[in-house]
């Protein structure tokens, strides 16, 4: 059994207490207009091209002749970073890419490469016991994160098991969205949920993410009452979820799941991930707007707080 992961990053501060391995899985049902990570989305591996780094069909152009399908392309021109003159760039006809990654593999500036690891749950700690001796010191573990972990909830089981098994704490980031009974599952071998909260109106929930949010409310609910514990963690979306009635709304929700909720994470909207949609040849995010302002963002926090709730701004 593998998962499939995305990316893997270490020295991770911001996804659960102390230091940690956090492990993204690939694969997400959800479809928010926002998304930052849009190579999260999909499951299988995906072929991505990163411009910047192409050096020109004109001194390199490997690629072209290793695609079997006739995808990768001659593309537009642009100035060359040194020197004077232009080169092409490649382009990518993802009607006929299968994302085998042959041009990945003879690309020497890594333009073009493969988005998409499979690893065994061995291999995976292989890597996670690396940071033990930070996770030790600083009262850290590994969180599992995506796109959305509990799409893979076998390897998920498995992985959160050996964890456990080798006394290190675990974080499950996840969306809520999923059976019952998959976080049922995990629930034994789950320190701690971080655990995202969109939009408390089912409607706009779906409109803003692509699915409603009465499975999300009430698997949160659940978990409270079984005696896990959770960080709720709002991205704060103008237009969307910032008003005070949003946050009424979500403030008394997280009031009621009670001691279950350690702490409330605001983490405000931000387009930085905007340049990952070009790199699969994709719209990006339709979300256009500036960032919440910082007074707004207090306001929100403080509106929290005189529910009684613990609450930081990620």
């Amino acid at each position: 059994m593998k998962g499939k992961f995305y990316d893997i990053q270490g020295f991770s501060v911001h996804d659960g207490p102390g230091i940690r391995l956090t492990l993204f899985l690939k694969g997400c049902p959800l479809r928010c207009l926002w998304c930052h990570s849009p190579e999260s989305q999909a499951f299988p591996t995906q072929l991505n091209r990163m411009e910047v780094k192409c050096t020109g069909t004109e001194t390199c152009g490997r690629c072209l002749p290793a695609c079997p399908t006739g995808a990768v392309k001659p593309g537009r021109k642009k100035k060359a970073l040194a020197g004077e003159g232009e080169i092409t760039l490649v382009r990518v006809d993802r009607t006929l890419c299968n994302d085998c990654g042959k041009c990945a593999e003879v690309c020497p500036s890594k333009a073009l490469y493969l988005c998409g690891t499979d690893l065994s749950v061995d291999e995976a700690m292989e890597k996670v016991r690396r940071d033990k001796p930070f996770y030790d010191s600083s009262g850290g573990g590994v969180t599992v994160s995506g796109g959305e972990c509990l799409c893979q909830p076998d390897f998920l089981l498995a992985l959160l098991t050996a964890c456990k098994a080798e006394g290190i704490h675990t974080a499950v980031d996840t969306t809520g969205y999923a059976d019952w009974s998959v976080i049922e599952r995990i629930l034994p071998y789950t320190d701690l949920f971080l655990y995202d909260l969109k939009h408390m109106d089912s409607a706009k929930h779906a409109r803003g993410t692509g699915v409603p949010n009465e499975r999300i409310l009430e698997n949160a609910r659940k978990i409270a009452a079984a005696g896990g514990k959770m960080q709720i963690r709002i991205p704060v979306i103008p237009m969307y979820n910032d008003s005070t009635e949003d946050f009424d709304a979500a403030g008394r929700f997280i009031s009621d799941l009670g001691a279950a909720v350690e702490m409330t994470q605001l983490l405000p909207y931000h387009s930085l991930g905007a340049i990952k949609w070009e790199r699969l040849d994709r719209e990006g995010p339709r979300v256009e707007a500036a960032p919440p302002t910082d007074q707004l963002i207090q306001a929100r926090k403080s509106q929290l707080e005189a529910l009684g709730l613990c609450v930081t701004i990620h």
